[in-house]
């Protein structure tokens, strides 16, 4: 027994898996009349659209890692965790870059890099207010620091997200003492 049209857009709210199945079904048989077309082409989209979402989310973690390096670092052994967040975020961007190559052109452009700097701005807010950086919110800015105690601007290009590594320069200016 077919699915009917309207069958499968309830099926669309109430069973994703078997919906996905139904269509997948109705495309390799050609019939396409039957297919949720609306549902289906939404679908699509935000497939697509994961690859920008999850692209923004690694550079704000990528973002929030090099602000604090840079600015809240305490002590010469500190921020050895934030260098493995910003690496590891660095690998799973550059297999998204790679592997989608059109959604390095949309990385790149500024709403987005701007975007992830407000979401890595949020996090850092989130951070100082973990018990264990308390004393360090009021060391730096006296009490817990808001969106108006950092750049309005990201201060970071898209390039220094994907290459900046401010430990390598310090490792090379130590080196010379």
């Amino acid at each position: 027994m077919e699915p009917k049209a309207q069958n499968l857009k309830e099926l669309y709210e109430k069973d994703f898996y078997l919906w996905v199945m139904e269509n997948l079904k109705l495309l390799r048989e050609k019939k396409y009349d039957l297919v949720d077309w609306e549902n289906l082409l939404e679908e699509i989209r935000d497939l697509g659209e994961w690859y920008i979402d999850r692209t923004i989310d690694l550079m704000a973690d990528i973002l929030e890692n090099l602000y604090r390096w840079e600015n809240f670092r305490e002590g010469e052994d500190a921020g050895h965790s934030w260098i493995s967040s910003i690496n590891n975020a660095r690998n799973e961007l550059d297999l998204i870059l790679m592997g989608q190559p059109s959604v390095k052109a949309k990385a790149q452009e500024r709403e987005n890099v701007q975007m992830a700097w407000e979401l890595a701005v949020q996090s850092l807010i989130n951070w100082f207010e973990e018990p264990k950086n308390h004393n360090l919110a009021k060391k730096y800015f006296g009490r817990f620091p808001t969106q108006k105690d950092f750049p309005k601007e990201c201060p970071y290009t898209f390039q220094q997200i994907v290459e900046y590594r401010p430990w390598v320069q310090l490792f090379y200016s130590s080196d010379k003492g």
